[in-house]
Order: structure tokens, then C-alpha cells, then sequence
């Protein structure tokens, strides 16, 4: 497994200016710095530059016509030579994949994606953990006869999409593309003791360099335009302050972003702050706790939660499941859960 490149400070991103030495003269300006490319007009060229990948490879896909639990290494895209066609069995990768817009800092851009395989599970969110297997490869580098890939992970390796300020965090492009497929929804294990995850989600993410490191030199050049293939194996839903709100519920305002979330205006975003609406109550005990046996020995089942509740641990013994729970409350039903509004200070663990 190679050194991963991947991770990636968003919202440091965000705010920091970078300067770094110029490779060139024609870079920057009379003192050797480093000038930031406007990131509107650099997607103009990344997108250019991704098109003409597109246009110019195929991948075989006949290969997942048939039989399932697809690993990326069966995925294999070759250049179209002068004068040649598509061969049988395979197809022009601008033909397959699906052509989808974003706008981030506020410029917007164009990615692709080529969905193989959605995988059984289910999907996380763009504030989650997750478990990929992948192999990066800049696209610029490809069409200049490179092939060779930056970053890879051949054993299931662990991201934390979202930065909480310390740690986590990935490119844009994969908080954005990995919510969309779904992960394996269980594991075997051979004769050998190697674990192998059925049927995870299986897919290639073509991305600009403005939705991965920009003018970052991560891949070893800045402005790089990136493809990714992965499999998509585990997820898991994070909860960064462990107040029991999951931090994608702290998306206030749907925008996908939890930074600008702060409802007591703290500094301290919702999703890493611990009592959100500073009224002195901390969130966790503004949230009712539930507490249920399941007794599986018996037939029992779980319950089904409401959509306004969150499961915080499970403890399974002797086929007897307990589960804890935690639902959001609106006391004063104004459309505010108690947690977020600052004039009601009940505390339910007391």
C-alpha cells in the first residue's frame, strides 16, 4: 500500500491563501511566487483536458455483464489508437459515464462518474466514514503516456470524510461521489483467513483539479486532474462530537457542508460543538433517551425508529439486543429541536 495522498483538510483549504515556490517564471510573478489560477477559468481547461480523456478511452465493459462482486483491479481502460474503434465488448468511457455539475467555492464545475456496481448495502453520507479499496491516477498524466497511479490501497483502507479541524477529511470529489453508491453489504472469509467483502459498490470518479487538490502539489504537480477507481466496501455514520446528533443531520441548511452550521454563533460549527445552542445544557442531555430489548430467542424484532431517532450503541448477549436510542424533541413545537433552541434548558438525564 502506497503513501495516501488522499486526505485532505477542507475547510483549512478554504480559508488558507497558498504560497508555494513557482516552478517556472511564467507561473508566477517578478518575486518567484506562486499566483493562484482563478478557479473559474481553470475548470475551463480541466474540464477540456477531462473530456479529451474520455473521448479517447474505452473500458471493458462486457466484463461486468455477468456475475457480480467486482473488484476495481477487473476494471481496465485502454487508449483508443489513431484511426481505431471501440472493440467488442468494451466502451468509449464518454459514452458510460454520467456527467454531473457542483458549485464549490463559488465556482462551478463539471465531473463524471462511471457507475459499475451499486453494491447491497447501504449508502453513507457525506459526513461518514468509510472503507475503500481504490487506485488514483492523474488524468494529466495519462495523456501525456503515463499511466502510473499516485495512490492506491490494495487492503480496505479508512477515510473520514469530513474534517473536524484536527483530522479527517478527503477532496471534495469524493464527499460528493461516494454518498451515491452503495457499500457491500457483508463479508466471507476463505480458507485462508483473507476477508472478502461481497459485492461493494464498484465505480471510476473523473474530477478537476478544483474538486481535488487545486494548486496543490499532493500527486506531484498542481492542477491536476484525477480518476479514481474504487470499491466502496464499509461505511459507518460519524458523530464528531459525540452529542448523539449525527454530524449529516448538523447540515442545517442542506447545503452539504456542516462548517457553516453554528446556531449559538461560538465559532465552534454544530457538528463539533457540544452544546449547540449554548444554553448551558449540553445537546446530548437535550435529546430524550430510549432504551430497547430485543429478546431474538423469542422472535422478537427490532423496532422500527422514528425518523426524528438515532440508534447511539448496541449491545448483543446471548441473542438478546439492547439497543439505545436518542430522539431530538420540540417541546415548544416551533418547528426548533429542544437542542438547538436556547430558551428551553430541559435536561433529560436527570
Amino acid at each position: 500500500m502506497k503513501i495516501k495522498t488522499l486526505k485532505f483538510g477542507l475547510l483549512l483549504m478554504a480559508l488558507i491563501t497558498i504560497v508555494i515556490s513557482c516552478k517556472s517564471d511564467d507561473d508566477g510573478d517578478d518575486d518567484g511566487s506562486f499566483i493562484e489560477e482563478d478557479r473559474t477559468e481553470q475548470q475551463e481547461k480541466d474540464n477540456d483536458s477531462i473530456v479529451t480523456y474520455l473521448v479517447s478511452h474505452y473500458y471493458n465493459s462486457s466484463f461486468f455483464e455477468t456475475g457480480s462482486d467486482y473488484k476495481y483491479t477487473d476494471i481496465i481502460i485502454e487508449e483508443l489508437a489513431d484511426g481505431e474503434t471501440v472493440p467488442e465488448g468494451s466502451t468509449l468511457l464518454m459514452d458510460a459515464v454520467e456527467t454531473l455539475t457542483t458549485t464549490y467555492l463559488e465556482a462551478n464545475y463539471t465531473y463524471y462518474v462511471l457507475n459499475l456496481y451499486q453494491g447491497d448495502g447501504g449508502s453513507p453520507y457525506f459526513t461518514d466514514a468509510i472503507s475503500v479499496r481504490y487506485e488514483g491516477t492523474s488524468i494529466n498524466d495519462a495523456l501525456g503516456g503515463e499511466e502510473d497511479d499516485f495512490d492506491s490501497s490494495v487492503i480496505p483502507a479508512f477515510f473520514d470524510l469530513q474534517f473536524d479541524g484536527t483530522s479527517g477529511g478527503v477532496i471534495k470529489a469524493w464527499q460528493l461521489i461516494m454518498p451515491t453508491f452503495n457499500a457491500s453489504l457483508g463479508f466471507s472469509v476463505d480458507e485462508n483467513g483473507n476477508v472478502n467483502h461481497v459485492n461493494p459498490g464498484l465505480g471510476v470518479m473523473f474530477v478537476p483539479s478544483g474538486l481535488a487538490y487545486f494548486s496543490g502539489i499532493n500527486t506531484g504537480s498542481s492542477y491536476d486532474n484525477l480518476m479514481f477507481k474504487f470499491e466502496l466496501v464499509q461505511f459507518g455514520i460519524r458523530d464528531h462530537d459525540n452529542d448523539g446528533v449525527p454530524s449529516y443531520i448538523e447540515d442545517l441548511d442542506n447545503d452539504l457542508e456542516v462548517t457553516n452550521d453554528d446556531t449559538d454563533e461560538d465559532l465552534a460549527p454544530n457538528f463539533v460543538d457540544a452544546d449547540d445552542d449554548g444554553d448551558g445544557v449540553l445537546t446530548i442531555n437535550e435529546l430524550l433517551p430510549t432504551t430497547y430489548t430485543v429478546d431474538t430467542n423469542v422472535g422478537e424484532v427490532e423496532p422500527t425508529l422514528a425518523s426524528n431517532e438515532f440508534e447511539r450503541s448496541r449491545v448483543t448477549t446471548n441473542g438478546v439486543i439492547t439497543i439505545n436510542t436518542v430522539t431530538l424533541i420540540d417541546t415548544n413545537d416551533n418547528g426548533t429541536p429542544d437542542y438547538l433552541d436556547a430558551d428551553i434548558t430541559i435536561n433529560y438525564n436527570e
